[in-house]
């Protein structure tokens, strides 16, 4: 008994709930492309490597050179007094920890400068969709869908106000 009544109140819910769902008005975006050809994606991809570019390169480079000295060091390892060769030794595994360290604290920089640059980004992305949404009288905005029909995709009206908003003075 109770099950029918539960079966008969969900149909009777969905049944009128189906004409409110015919009065909304989604829009479909596809995220994938606005990172791809939105210019703020490839501003900020420009910004993180000159903000970091100069590191990595000292860092390759101070990584090249430990290499090259422990090399040296393994030719010569058995000419060196004992002595020479411990102070060696040390040095070079003071200089891996070194580089290992700095390695990690360029990572962990970048990491959050990605973060941080991103969510500037998608905020903008945002503002912009709502800005289309609202344009369009939309009810509704889904992203990346399985199947959406073309006249209900706004990621090509998306991508240029994206556009243009460089040229504004975003």
């Amino acid at each position: 008994m109770i099950r029918k009544l539960i079966a008969v109140t969900g149909v009777v819910l969905a049944v009128t709930a189906l004409p409110a769902l015919a009065d909304i008005k989604v829009g479909s975006v596809r995220s994938a492309e606005l990172a791809e050809k939105a210019p703020q994606f490839k501003a900020m991809q420009d910004q993180l490597k000159g903000q970091f570019e100069r590191r990595q390169n000292d860092l390759e480079a101070e990584a090249k050179k430990l290499q090259d000295d422990g090399r040296a060091f393994q030719k010569e390892a058995d000419l060196l007094a004992p002595a020479d060769r411990a102070k060696k030794e040390k040095d070079l595994t003071t200089r891996r920890i070194d580089l290992e360290s700095k390695g990690r604290q360029l990572q962990d920089d970048f990491n959050k400068a990605r973060q941080e640059s991103f969510a500037k980004a998608m905020g903008q992305v945002k503002n912009v969709i709502d800005a289309v949404a609202r344009e369009k009288n939309l009810d509704l905005i889904v992203e990346n869908p399985v199947y959406a029909k073309p006249d209900v995709d706004v990621t090509d009206d998306v991508l240029k106000r994206l556009q243009a908003a460089p040229a504004a003075g975003k």
